[in-house]
C-alpha cells in the first residue's frame, strides 16, 4: 500500500513513522525542499498547483491524505479525477479553510459557536462592534494559524487598528468568550461510516500557539465527553468523513461552544502517540486504506508539552521518568514548533513533578 500526502511537515512525518510497521510506503508533496518528512520517504518539491509535480506525485499511489487544511481544493479534486482516492474528501477541506463557511456549517448541524458576524469593510466592522459588542476577534477569513491573523478588540480605540492591520480581505469578528477552559475532541471515521473518539483534551495556548495539552482532560463529566462525541458524529457524517477530525472547543458553564475544526491529525492529539492503544496518527492511515480502526482507550494519564522556538538537551529531557522526546529535524527560530515531549503515569498525582522537571529545561 503506498500513501501519497500532501505536506511534508511534522505530521506527514509522523504518519510515515506510523504506518512504516504496517508495511505502508509513502511519497510526499511539498514546495519545501528538505521538509521534515523528506528525510523519511520520498518527496516530490513542487507547488500544489503544478501540474507535473502532480503527476509525479500521483504516479502509482493507492489513497492520498493530508497533513494540513490549506492544500487548494483544487489540487485535491484534481487528483481524485485521476483515479486516486483522496480522504478526507475535499468538502471538509471547503468548510475548514474558510472561518466563516465553517461557522454557518456547524450552526446548520444544530452546534454552538461564539457570535460572529461577516466583515468586508470598515463600516461593516464598526456595525458588527456595536452589535456583537466588545472585547472581540477580529480574524482574517483564511489561512489563520497558531494565532496568525487576529487581533483581540478590547477598546474602541484597537478596531480601527485592527482594520488597517488586517482589512482588504475577507474578515470574521467573532464575540470573545470568557471560557473556563479549552477543549478538543479527535473523532475517526472509517470508510464504512465507522468511528471511534478520543478522551476529550484540555489544551492551554500561550500567544495563539498551544503549549500544553492534558489527557485526558481533568474533572469531564460522562455527560461533557458525550456531547463533544456527538457533535463531532454530526460533523463526520454530514461531510461522509473518512480520516482523523480535531474539533477545537469552549467550555462554558459546563455547555460546549465549537471554535473551529481540523480536517487532519493534530497537534493536540501528539499524546496519542505513547498514551493511546492507537495513536491518532495509526488510525488516520487505518481509515484512509480501509482497515479496521483501532482502539481510542487512553494508557494511564498523558501531558504534552510543544517546544517553540528552541530545543532543550535531549539526555535530560530522556532523564525525566515517563518523558518521550520527539523532533521534527527542523532549524530553531523563535515561535516554530521543533518538536514535543509527551509525559505520561499510571497515576495522574505523578505528572505534576514531571511536568514541571522538563519545563525547568524548557
Amino acid at each position: 500500500m503506498k500513501v501519497g500526502v500532501l505536506g511534508a511537515g511534522q505530521l506527514g512525518r509522523m504518519l510515515a513513522l506510523a504506518g512504516y510497521p504496517l508495511g505502508m510506503r509513502f511519497r510526499f508533496l511539498d514546495p519545501a525542499s528538505e521538509a521534515p518528512a523528506s528525510h523519511l520517504a520520498e518527496q516530490v518539491v513542487g507547488e500544489y498547483e503544478d501540474e507535473a509535480a502532480l503527476d509525479r506525485f500521483v504516479e502509482g499511489l493507492d489513497v492520498v491524505t493530508y497533513e494540513f487544511e490549506n492544500v487548494p481544493v483544487e489540487t485535491v479534486r484534481r487528483l481524485g479525477s485521476r483515479g486516486c482516492s483522496v480522504y478526507p474528501p475535499p468538502e471538509a477541506l471547503e468548510v475548514a479553510q474558510d472561518r466563516l463557511v465553517e461557522k454557518r456549517f456547524l450552526r446548520e448541524l444544530g452546534i454552538a459557536t461564539p457570535e460572529f458576524a461577516s466583515i468586508s469593510t470598515y463600516d461593516e466592522l464598526k456595525a458588527a462592534v456595536s452589535r456583537i459588542g466588545l472585547p472581540a476577534v477580529l480574524k482574517t477569513g483564511r489561512m489563520g494559524y497558531d494565532g496568525k491573523g487576529q487581533r483581540v478588540l478590547r477598546e474602541p480605540g484597537d478596531v480601527t487598528e485592527a482594520w488597517e492591520s488586517l482589512g482588504g480581505r475577507a474578515l470574521i469578528l467573532e464575540s470573545f468568550v470568557s471560557f473556563e477552559r479549552e477543549l478538543s475532541v479527535l473523532a475517526v471515521r472509517g470508510r464504512g461510516g465507522e468511528s471511534v473518539c478520543y478522551p476529550l483534551v484540555q489544551n492551554e495556548h500561550r500567544t495563539g500557539i498551544l503549549r500544553r495539552s492534558v489527557c485526558p482532560a481533568p474533572m469531564v463529566t460522562p455527560e461533557l465527553q458525550s456531547e463533544a462525541e456527538d457533535l463531532a458524529r454530526r460533523v463526520l457524517d454530514r461531510l461522509g468523513y473518512v480520516g482523523v477530525l480535531a474539533i477545537e472547543l469552549f467550555e462554558v458553564e459546563g455547555k460546549l461552544l465549537a471554535n473551529e475544526m481540523a480536517p487532519r491529525v493534530h497537534n493536540s492529539g501528539h499524546w496519542t502517540l505513547e498514551g493511546a492503544e492507537t495513536s491518532q496518527f495509526e488510525n488516520h492511515l487505518r481509515s484512509v486504506v480501509g482497515l479496521p480502526l483501532g482502539s481510542t482507550a487512553p494508557r494511564g494519564y498523558s501531558v504534552m508539552l510543544n517546544l517553540i522556538g528552541k530545543v532543550p538537551d535531549s539526555a535530560s529531557v530522556l532523564a525525566v521518568p515517563g518523558a518521550h522526546l520527539h523532533l521534527y529535524g527542523k532549524a530553531e527560530r523563535p515561535g516554530r514548533k521543533l518538536g514535543h515531549i509527551t509525559l505520561s503515569a499510571d497515576d495522574p498525582q505523578m505528572l505534576p513533578s514531571r511536568v514541571a522537571l522538563v519545563e525547568e529545561l524548557l
